[in-house]
């Protein structure tokens, strides 16, 4: 699969999600599983997905003591997801833990690493006790990242041309905070439009109402792939 989109599901529970990925073409997108459809439905909506063609990234940002990470990302890896992730100041033994466990599974999906959250500015930030601003916390932790051993990380459209200058170029950037010109902001800080994403440097984008809530969903992926030369 080719397609750099991932389509974040962002449902109370199953069945809109699944009314949602039924209009979508699986060789056009992955989906994303967050904290609310998963709690709500379990394990199960994965493999409804997956049974539906679709590839998983499972959003759920895992951040708690090294075991316990990465006993909770082998779980995920035992469902067959593509993708999960954990958060990156979770710190290095966190990290290094996870990607080692991950390493011995069966199936070994993509370990990406969260690093400054798209709705948080400089003022959010500060109150949690960091000074420096968005960007140099995402490096500092995208470094971390990089030195573990995991693929990649999540961060803002901001960042990507600071992160790819850094960084190796097999080193994934997954990039939310998308939203197509003439889209609502919604609660994103940090954000951009899928192409300047694409030309700085990100390999994956996640796109959610502007597509879960379009009349026509699978239209609005088409108009986006188009935008961003992907077919």
């Amino acid at each position: 699969m080719l397609s750099p989109l991932i389509v974040a599901l962002d449902f109370s529970g199953p069945e809109d999600a699944l009314v949602l990925v039924r209009k979508l073409d699986a060789t056009k997108c992955r989906v994303k599983v967050g904290k609310e459809l998963f709690t709500a439905s379990g394990p199960g909506i994965v493999e409804a997905l997956q049974k539906l063609g679709f590839e998983v990234f499972l959003d759920l940002k895992f951040h708690d003591i090294p075991n316990t990470t990465a006993q909770a990302c082998l779980a995920a890896a035992r469902l067959g997801v593509w993708m999960v992730n954990v958060h990156a100041s979770g710190g290095p033994l966190m990290l290094e833990v996870v990607r080692a466990k991950l390493e011995q599974a069966q199936h070994r999906p993509l370990l990406i690493g969260v690093t400054v959250l798209t709705s948080m500015d400089r003022e959010q930030l500060t109150a949690t006790g960091v000074m420096d601003s968005p960007q140099m916390q995402v490096l500092r932790l995208a470094k971390l990242v990089q030195q573990a051993g995991l693929d990649g990380v999540v961060a803002s459209p901001q960042e990507l041309l600071a992160l790819r200058a850094e960084l190796p170029k097999d080193f994934k950037l997954v990039t939310p905070g998308i939203r197509p010109a003439g889209a609502a902001t919604d609660d994103q800080q940090r954000i951009s439009t899928p192409a300047d994403a694409i030309r700085r440097g990100a390999n994956y984008l996640v796109i959610g109402r502007p597509i879960t809530r379009a009349a026509d969903p699978q239209r609005a992926v088409e108009s986006i792939l188009a935008e961003i030369g992907t077919t």
